[in-house]
Protein backbone atom coordinates (compact mmCIF):
# COMPACT_ATOMS: atom_id res chain seq x y z
CA UNK A 1 0.00 0.00 0.00
CA UNK A 2 1.57 3.33 -1.04
CA UNK A 3 2.13 6.07 1.52
CA UNK A 4 -0.45 8.84 1.34
CA UNK A 5 1.00 11.91 3.01
CA UNK A 6 4.16 12.46 5.00
CA UNK A 7 4.44 15.02 7.80
CA UNK A 8 7.83 16.14 9.09
CA UNK A 9 8.24 15.35 12.77
CA UNK A 10 11.94 15.94 13.35
CA UNK A 11 15.55 15.83 12.21
CA UNK A 12 18.11 13.02 12.43
CA UNK A 13 20.90 13.91 14.84
CA UNK A 14 23.11 10.80 14.95
CA UNK A 15 23.31 7.03 15.24
CA UNK A 16 23.88 5.80 18.81
CA UNK A 17 26.40 3.08 19.70
CA UNK A 18 23.43 0.73 20.07
CA UNK A 19 22.69 1.22 16.37
CA UNK A 20 19.49 3.18 16.97
CA UNK A 21 18.85 6.52 15.28
CA UNK A 22 18.35 9.54 17.48
CA UNK A 23 15.84 12.07 16.14
CA UNK A 24 15.25 15.58 17.52
CA UNK A 25 11.47 15.90 17.48
CA UNK A 26 9.55 18.99 16.41
CA UNK A 27 6.11 17.33 16.66
CA UNK A 28 4.55 14.73 18.91
CA UNK A 29 5.21 11.09 17.94
CA UNK A 30 4.06 7.96 19.73
CA UNK A 31 6.26 4.94 20.40
CA UNK A 32 5.57 2.32 17.75
CA UNK A 33 5.24 4.86 14.93
CA UNK A 34 7.31 4.29 11.79
CA UNK A 35 9.56 7.10 10.58
CA UNK A 36 10.32 7.69 6.91
CA UNK A 37 12.96 9.56 4.92
CA UNK A 38 12.08 12.31 2.46
CA UNK A 39 12.14 9.77 -0.39
CA UNK A 40 9.48 7.70 1.49
CA UNK A 41 11.99 5.01 2.46
CA UNK A 42 11.25 3.51 5.89
CA UNK A 43 13.93 4.52 8.42
CA UNK A 44 12.67 2.59 11.43
CA UNK A 45 10.27 2.31 14.34
CA UNK A 46 10.14 4.67 17.34
CA UNK A 47 11.12 2.57 20.36
CA UNK A 48 11.17 5.21 23.07
CA UNK A 49 10.99 8.94 23.71
CA UNK A 50 13.89 10.46 25.62
CA UNK A 51 14.97 13.84 26.94
CA UNK A 52 13.01 16.72 28.47
CA UNK A 53 9.34 17.26 27.63
CA UNK A 54 10.06 20.64 26.02
CA UNK A 55 12.86 19.26 23.84
CA UNK A 56 12.13 15.57 23.15
CA UNK A 57 14.11 13.05 21.15
CA UNK A 58 13.08 9.70 19.72
CA UNK A 59 15.16 6.55 19.78
CA UNK A 60 14.44 4.66 16.55
CA UNK A 61 15.17 0.99 15.79
CA UNK A 62 16.62 1.00 12.27
CA UNK A 63 15.02 -0.93 9.42
CA UNK A 64 17.35 -1.59 6.48
CA UNK A 65 20.90 -0.47 5.86
CA UNK A 66 20.47 3.08 4.50
CA UNK A 67 19.76 5.34 7.45
CA UNK A 68 20.37 8.87 6.20
CA UNK A 69 22.63 11.60 7.57
CA UNK A 70 22.58 14.01 10.46
CA UNK A 71 20.34 16.93 9.55
CA UNK A 72 18.05 14.89 7.29
CA UNK A 73 14.33 15.33 8.02
CA UNK A 74 12.23 12.50 9.46
CA UNK A 75 8.56 12.00 8.60
CA UNK A 76 5.50 10.03 9.71
CA UNK A 77 2.63 8.93 7.50
CA UNK A 78 -0.55 10.89 8.00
Amino acid sequence: MPLRFLFQVGVLTHQAKSGRLIVKLTREVRPGAFLYAEDKRKLGKVVELIGPVKSPYASVAVVGSRIGRAGDPAFVEG
